[in-house]
């Protein structure tokens, strides 16, 4: 086994330990690039960060199953990362929104009621969809499928015929036209 490998997996078995100092290390590694893929998913700052400790929770509680033999450190990381956020957009689905607790249950303190809030998120879900509508044919496939349908995106490539380098190139260029086109409208609204 190759140098980093092996301190890659040495981390992870500290992790399990318990090692706090390694669970701090693994968290400066990729907490940012955690947050980042989070973000780009998830509609708001509160929703990614909360998403980061969930999935570092997960990291911690599945460090002995890391084998540096089957992915690198990163891919692994990611790898959870992404099944976390899936799992959090279709628990989203399938149920409604919590109330908030900053608000008052009959709302009487001026807080945004459960019912603005949730159409809030369906505006915010329709503008989403209405942006991913009009990127081009193979980005708006390969988001929706990776995204919305939970599809790796081997599978995606599977699916659709084409290169796995051709789908990641779809996605990476498709969500920066999304995140672009969002800043852009987000700027006009504050503007």
């Amino acid at each position: 086994m190759d140098s980093p490998n092996h301190e890659d997996w040495v981390l992870m078995q500290a992790v399990a330990e318990g090692d706090e100092a390694a669970a701090n290390r693994l968290y400066d590694r990729f907490g940012g690039l955690v947050f980042k893929s989070s973000r780009q998913v998830l509609p708001t700052t509160a929703e990614a960060e909360d998403a980061v400790q969930e999935v570092f929770v997960r990291l911690w509680k599945t460090a002995e199953r890391y084998d540096p033999t089957r992915a690198k450190l990163v891919t692994w990381v990611m790898l959870i990362t992404r099944r976390h956020l899936i799992d959090r957009l279709r628990r989203k689905q399938v149920r409604p929104a919590n109330l908030s607790l900053e608000g008052d249950p009959e709302g009487r303190s001026g807080a945004p009621s459960k019912r603005e809030g949730s159409i809030e998120r369906d505006e915010h879900r329709q503008r989403l969809l209405s942006r991913v509508a009009e990127l081009p044919a193979l980005q708006q496939e390969v988001i929706t499928r990776a995204y919305l349908q939970g599809f790796t995106l081997r599978e995606v490539a599977e699916q659709l015929e084409s290169p796995l380098g051709t789908v990641k190139s779809a996605l990476s260029r498709g969500l920066a036209r999304l995140r672009d086109r969002l800043a852009d409208e987000q700027r006009a609204a504050d503007g």
